[in-house]
């Protein structure tokens, strides 16, 4: 059983006002003020993966501050959840082109 401290890892894929907005640099910076680890990068298709990693609280909070910025608009998301990866001690912008 999950408890709240119990770390979890999540894959989101964002679709709507998600690239040309600050998304990536924006959720580093609230990962790092939460505490969380993982990665973010645009997709071709203008959508934007995330890998997070933290408590269920932690990656609630840094969606809901995502979702709640002016330029940004989180339209849709698909998630899924992934083994945590313990030896992750940051989170990064991934750049692919």
């Amino acid at each position: 059983m999950e408890n709240e401290s119990t770390i979890l890892r999540k894959y989101i894929r964002f679709f709507g006002r998600v690239q040309s907005c600050g998304f990536r640099s924006l959720a580093q910076q609230i990962a790092k003020r939460k505490g969380v680890t993982g990665w973010v990068q645009n997709q071709h298709d203008r959508s934007v993966v995330m890998e997070i990693q933290g408590t269920q609280q932690q990656i609630n909070d840094v969606i809901a501050e995502l979702d709640s910025d002016p330029y940004i608009r989180i339209e849709r998301m698909e998630t899924k959840w992934l083994d945590p990866v313990p030896e992750e001690k940051s989170f990064r912008v991934k750049c692919n082109w």
